[in-house]
């Protein structure tokens, strides 16, 4: 329902759209998992109309800079360093000579395991366009586990970032994820104590709901557009290049952890756009209670599911660009 409210035009615009991919041909993995065909689809559509591909790294710094994204910018990225990166997409990325960014959770590595990428095909990757950041060191949640206090939550998350970081470096260089330092969360999850956490360890946190990115987002939780075969045709996807991020003044709350089910969103643009509409997961429309010409109350009349859910909003301004934002809730 979401996504055919939704023109596939594109517009000029100075935002950036960042995609995420794990599994590339695996189809045990439908729900992580993009056909190859989809892939080149994709590739071959960036190319042919003339997309800026960047290294994530490149747009963050023009965040943190405050230099304006030129437009039709992108940014490719995959999580967790499987072997079918290396076999399938990589082979693809190189005759494009399109650079992107991997995320490694780096304990896997170097033991053998045919599921996952050595350092050797990384180093090589290194010098065709690749550049490797943080996923942690196992991949565990990096939100407060039952019985584990504050103290001890902050002393596991540092562990596994600074194991992962160290690792990245011994193997591909000191210069690796430094300018920036970024970090993936494990499973899209985080807890607004946890992302501050990460943000004062230096690191830029990226996330796993849906959007654009611009000057003004929030560089504790950057937003990608998750690449699986159910959502990965070329329709879907040149809808998502032609989004926007939506002009957020505030939304509240922040934190993810829901403490009620169905969760309440107040959010409030900075200016104001039509057709406002929020939506589940599922697709499902729910309710907007229009508080002011560009204050939101956002909430589902039924419980959401767990583990994860999250609310997409949308909205349109008088040029007709669409503009997107997505927010993660956790359900205990």
């Amino acid at each position: 329902m979401l996504l055919s409210l939704l023109t596939t035009t594109l517009y000029a615009k100075s935002d950036a759209v960042v995609f995420m991919y794990h599994h590339f041909g695996e189809d045990r993995f439908p729900s992580t998992n993009i056909k190859l065909k989809q892939f080149q689809e994709q590739l071959d559509y960036l190319e042919d109309n003339n997309y800026n591909v960047w290294p994530l790294s490149k747009i963050i710094r023009h965040i943190q800079n405050k230099m304006q994204i030129p437009s039709k910018t992108v940014a490719l990225t995959i999580d967790d360093a499987y072997i079918s990166i290396y076999t399938h997409a990589y082979p693809m990325l190189k005759k494009k000579r399109f650079p992107f960014t991997v995320f490694v959770n780096t304990r896997p590595i170097g033991h053998n395991s045919i599921n996952y990428m050595t350092w050797d095909h990384m180093r090589e990757m290194q010098r065709y366009g690749a550049e490797f950041a943080n996923h942690s060191s196992t991949h565990d949640y990096l939100t407060p586990k039952k019985d584990e206090s504050s103290l001890e939550c902050k002393s596991r998350i540092k562990q596994e970032l600074s194991e992962a970081q160290s690792r990245l470096q011994e193997e591909l260089g000191m210069h690796t994820n430094q300018n920036p330092k970024i970090f993936s969360y494990p499973f899209g999850e985080y807890t607004q104590e946890t992302a501050k956490y990460i943000e004062s360890l230096g690191y830029v946190g990226v996330s796993q709901t849906s959007g654009a990115i611009s000057e003004s987002s929030d560089l504790r939780r950057l937003p990608r557009f998750a690449m699986s075969e159910a959502f990965a045709n070329i329709e879907d996807f040149k809808l998502k290049l032609g989004t926007l991020d939506l002009p957020l003044r505030s939304v509240t709350p922040w934190e993810p952890v829901i403490s009620s089910n169905p969760p309440r969103l107040k959010v409030v643009l900075q200016k104001s756009l039509k057709n406002f509409s929020c939506y589940i997961s599922s697709g499902e429309k729910i309710a907007v209670k229009k508080i002011s010409e560009v204050e939101f109350e956002v909430q589902s009349s039924e419980p959401l599911e767990g583990p994860r859910d999250r609310y997409t909003c949308t909205a349109v301004d008088e040029n007709k660009q669409w503009y997107w934002y997505s927010h993660l809730w956790i359900i205990k």
